[in-house]
């Protein structure tokens, strides 16, 4: 493709002094999304996307094959409530997944289902939380991609509302007390009680009573005079005993914690015991049907260890290790099997990202046997029944396996398949190869190549390489209809484990972000170079995806190494990191970023801002910017701006800096369709600008 006519974007001349730096902000007038200007620019942006990629090859025969690879649809891990459980799935015809219960006597029944209360695909069902009898459903719903979930109640066995909406619950736990008569949660204050443009913070843990008004009669439990950005965590043993409450500043990875015993104080007025506070560590305690309290933790073990005390006073100095810390892998989950003559805990683990599940003796913690697992995948959370058994359920999935469920019995060792996706899927013959390389300050870094299993190093091929490296996320393997396309076509996909992420556990996400932050950049560009080293692909072969935080991680890499990369796309960016804090959920960030207010920390983020390192005459690779107008989590402005700012400095020699803008999508969920539209977009543009010939008949197996 030649250089594009871009539309006209004009420069203004503001330049601030800042911690003693000159910082230029020549797009400024592109944050504000009402502005004429701005809309006049979007209207040509739009129109120039269009152009561009709408014609581009290979795009019917995309479209079907992601098409046919969702065909499989989904279907998740069962959640019991005595003989009732709940689960969610979705057939190939349904743009969302659907609830359903399935009652004590066997019959199924639809119980949520996004489609029939919105015909344009556009309201998501984002949780669901049923009391602990199973008679009482809390569940939230948001609409048009804003993530501004609001709170409702159904009685399960009739189907009908109880009540809700209740507004304002974003991001909230529901933890009911037994009888259903009540449940703890989170709630912002309302936008009047808080200082302008700070509505999205101000979280309060309430305790609400079923039936009544949640704005004159909910009692405020915990939260005032706390940090704004603080988010909250509640949770209610089985027999309603024992409330735990959690307390984060923002996505920090450490937390405070404290316990209640209901029994021996009012439920509105609950007298909390600290378990930690001001502890630079991340623990969960929840109190088992035992008795005991099993604290999860990385307090003295970044990879994670599960401890046991007495509920009575859960301070870390009365913590018995019952899992110690592994050298290696790292520790995700547990449940508890006690319906046996030896009650036995499952452990969940990550080794370098694959995962597998161990068997203990619950008393003493010996491990004493492994879960069958069916290959080198991800393992969802696994399931116990509530009230005790020898069963677990858990989750399954890798680069070619939809979602499965599989039951484990305790009592014959054996694990079964125990629900399929519901329907069928024709896969291509790929394989997944791990690969350890070396990273700029010397540390070994893991990813995965998958490529068709007629592929090896040596025979260079479009390719494709995602990250993510942020937020203790680890990046497990996962099933992509669009990445089997791509593959299937006869490309490489590749996901780096990039230091951010929690695949090595907490020090590992330490080692890549507040300061750390290059070396995460460092990792991508090392696995970049080892790739072509191994003649995977071609710097001119090489497109670079990833979105949110993985954006970031794609504007910095093009804006540090242009020579390496022939094509990225950018979802859902951060990219002005000086300025990131102002807009969004940016200050519950400056945990894992750090602050620009702050003079030291502005300098980290200076350093690598991608907006702020855009240079002129660069010939940038080929660039798509994809942005989601109800992105009520990172602001669409930042991709607005970089790719002004990208169009007027690249080069003749550079590739087209394109953005995609999409109406009634946020940051998280969305419909199959809008899912298929975009993954045809992104994986077309890539294609263009790798080389990937994707019009013709691809091998099938």
């Amino acid at each position: 493709m030649s250089r594009p006519q871009y539309p006209s974007a004009h420069r203004q001349d503001i330049v601030e002094e800042i911690h003693g730096h000159r910082v230029a902000d020549p797009y400024r007038w592109l944050e504000d999304p009402n502005a004429d200007d701005t809309k006049k620019w979007l209207t040509a942006q739009d129109e120039l996307f269009h152009e561009e990629v709408d014609g581009l090859p290979g795009r019917d025969r995309l479209r079907a094959r992601v098409r046919e690879l969702l065909g499989a649809g989904s279907v998740g891990a069962p959640v019991w409530r005595g003989e009732r459980r709940f689960f969610m799935r979705r057939t190939a015809e349904q743009e969302h997944a659907v609830l359903y219960t399935v009652d004590p006597g066997g019959e199924e029944r639809a119980l949520i289902d996004p489609m029939a209360l919105d015909p344009t695909h556009t309201t998501t069902l984002d949780s669901w939380q049923p009391d602990k009898e199973g008679r009482l459903l809390a569940y939230q719903l948001s609409h048009g991609g804003d993530e501004e979930s609001k709170l409702y109640v159904m009685d399960v066995a009739t189907g009908e509302t109880v009540e809700g909406p209740i507004e304002r619950c974003r991001y909230t736990p529901v933890a009911w007390l037994p009888g259903g008569e009540a449940y703890y949660y989170v709630r912002r204050l309302p936008a009047d009680q808080v200082p302008a443009g700070e509505d999205q913070y101000h979280r309060r843990v309430y305790l609400h009573r079923v039936g009544t008004d949640p704005e004159t009669d909910d009692v405020m439990i915990f939260g005032s005079g706390r940090e704004k950005t603080n988010y909250y965590g509640v949770g209610v043993s089985r027999d309603g005993r024992w409330l735990t409450l959690s307390s984060s500043q923002g996505t920090a990875p450490r937390n405070d914690l404290w316990i209640a015993d209901l029994s021996a104080s009012d439920p509105e007025a609950p007298e909390l015991r600290v378990i930690q506070e001001g502890v630079d560590a991340e623990t969960g305690v929840h109190v088992a049907r035992d008795g005991r309290a099993y604290a999860f933790t990385d307090l003295d073990a970044p990879r994670g260890r599960l401890c046991v005390a007495d509920p009575a006073d859960v301070s870390p100095d009365t913590w018995r290790d019952l899992i110690p810390e592994d050298a290696e892998a790292v520790l995700t989950d547990f449940a508890i099997l006690d319906d046996l003559d030896r009650p036995v805990l499952l452990a969940g683990w990550t080794r370098h990202a694959i995962s597998e599940i161990t068997v203990h003796d619950l008393a003493t913690g010996e491990r004493i046997g492994e879960v069958p697992v069916p290959g080198l995948g991800s393992i969802g959370g696994i399931v116990e029944r509530p009230e005790g058994g020898h069963e677990a359920w858990f989750t399954y999935l890798d680069h070619t396996t939809p979602s499965s469920v599989y039951h484990f019995d305790a009592t014959t060792g054996e694990t079964t398949l125990w629900a399929s996706p519901p329907g069928t899927v024709d896969v291509p013959d790929v394989e997944a190869r791990q690969v350890t390389y070396t990273s700029k300050d010397g540390t070994e870094v893991r990813m995965l190549i998958v490529a068709r299993a007629d592929a090896a190093p040596g025979e260079p091929r479009p390719t494709i390489l995602y990250g993510y490296g942020g937020f203790n996320v680890p990046l497990t393997p996962a099933y992509s209809a669009g990445t089997l396309a791509w593959v299937e076509a006869g490309g490489v996909y590749v996901v780096a484990n990039l230091r951010g992420g929690s695949e090595e556990g907490e020090e590992w996400h330490r080692a890549g972000m507040l300061d750390k932050k290059q070396n995460v950049f460092d990792d991508f560009h090392a696995a970049a170079e080892k790739l072509i080293a191994d003649g995977w692909t071609t710097a001119d072969r090489l497109a670079v995806s990833g979105g949110s935080n993985g954006g970031l991680l794609v504007g910095a890499a093009i804006a540090q190494r242009p020579d390496l990369y022939a094509a990225a796309v950018c979802s859902a960016p951060l990219l002005d990191m000086v300025r990131y804090e102002r807009f969004g959920l940016g200050q519950t960030w400056n945990v894992e970023y750090g602050s620009a207010e702050d003079p030291e920390q502005f300098g980290w983020l200076y350093s690598y801002s991608p907006y702020h390192h855009v240079r002129d005459g660069v010939a940038y690779p080929a660039t798509l910017f994809t942005v989601f107008e109800s992105d009520t989590r990172v602001d669409p402005l930042h991709a607005r701006k970089m790719c002004a700012a990208l169009q007027h400095a690249t080069s003749e020699a550079g590739g087209p800096i394109l953005l995609r803008n999409e109406a009634e999508v946020g940051h998280g969920a969305r419909a199959v369709s809008r899912s298929i539209d975009l993954s045809v977009d992104t994986l077309s543009f890539m294609a263009a600008h790798t080389g990937l010939t994707v019009d013709g008949e691809a091998p099938r197996p």
